[in-house]
């Protein structure tokens, strides 16, 4: 069964043959039908623990006392939750990541394309998985596919050829098990479209590092749309943690993706740019006549 992902309504149809760069249209225009449920920790859990928790780390690194004291004056609110953010925040944008891999967030993961997990699944420092099998799990009744929105909104024959494909081969999956092929081999079969689901756990440090790269309009709109519900689940149960989870253009002040020379993209300037604008600046800055120290 091929899930028809309809186009936001008044969203522009890609002219066929376009080839200058543009934004991608934010994924979350889009009912693509999947789902990341934060399954812990909880609101309670955060405000009581987490942030205490990744502060103790950081107040540990420069102060005399035990960790657990540390810990203690923080949880019964000796040292107050805004000082608290304060120290945490200037220790994160400083670049002391370990201060927030001591907590974790843990999604429950649904309706994702195959294509998305392969993607996901790169990830490895700070992040675990475990993934709906295609071995022992058998999709008798067929399995749920994502349907791209370039594909949707295609040439209607060229959509029709791309149903039949993917229909065609779900059908013989079921053909092959009704036969007695082995779920493992009748899998083979399965397009890069079928979904799946996970559970992912990440520790703060991870998740943010994943965030920045894959909010990037630069990234795949199907796991940009991921990491958009990743944020908004975190955000949920912290404002001030999920704040940290951005495009890696925000924290760093400028673009790094060569394909964004151009700044076709414009929501931070391209490094490239930037280099050239403060050697220009530089440049002006230096008395007149005067050159640059061979030594």
């Amino acid at each position: 069964m091929v899930t028809v992902e309809p186009r936001a309504k008044g969203s522009p149809i890609p002219a066929v043959g376009t080839t200058a760069p543009s934004i991608p249209l934010n994924p979350g225009r889009l009912d693509l039908g999947m789902r990341a449920t934060l399954v812990f920790p909880n609101r309670e859990i955060v405000e009581r623990y987490y942030v205490p928790l990744i502060y103790t780390a950081c107040r540990t690194c420069y102060s005399e006392l035990a960790p657990d004291d540390i810990f203690e004056r923080a949880v019964d609110g000796r040292i107050t939750p805004e000082k608290q953010r304060e120290l945490i925040g200037r220790v994160i944008e400083s670049g002391h990541g370990s201060t927030i891999e001591h907590v974790v967030f843990t999604f429950a993961i649904t309706g994702v394309s195959r294509a998305l997990s392969h993607q996901l699944v790169r990830h490895r420092a700070g992040v675990a998985f475990d993934q709906q099998s295609q071995r022992y799990v058998s999709y008798k009744k067929g399995a749920s596919t994502m349907l791209p929105a370039t594909i949707a909104d295609a040439d209607p024959e060229l959509r029709r050829e791309y149903e039949e494909q993917v229909e065609g081969a779900l059908e013989l999956y079921s053909e092959m098990l009704e036969a007695g092929i082995p779920g493992e081999d009748a899998r083979f079969v399965f397009p890069n479209a079928t979904r799946t689901n996970l559970v992912m756990t990440a520790n703060l440090r991870a998740l943010i590092h994943m965030s920045g790269l894959r909010l990037c309009t630069m990234a795949q709109w199907e796991i940009r749309r991921l990491f958009q519900l990743i944020r908004h689940e975190v955000f949920a149960v912290s404002p001030f943690l999920g704040s940290f989870l951005a495009p890696k253009c925000v924290p760093l002040g400028y673009c790094d993706e060569a394909a964004n020379r151009d700044e076709h993209c414009p929501i931070r300037p391209h490094k490239d740019n930037v280099l050239a604008a403060w050697a220009e600046n530089a440049k002006r800055g230096r008395p007149a006549g005067s050159e640059p120290s061979a030594g």
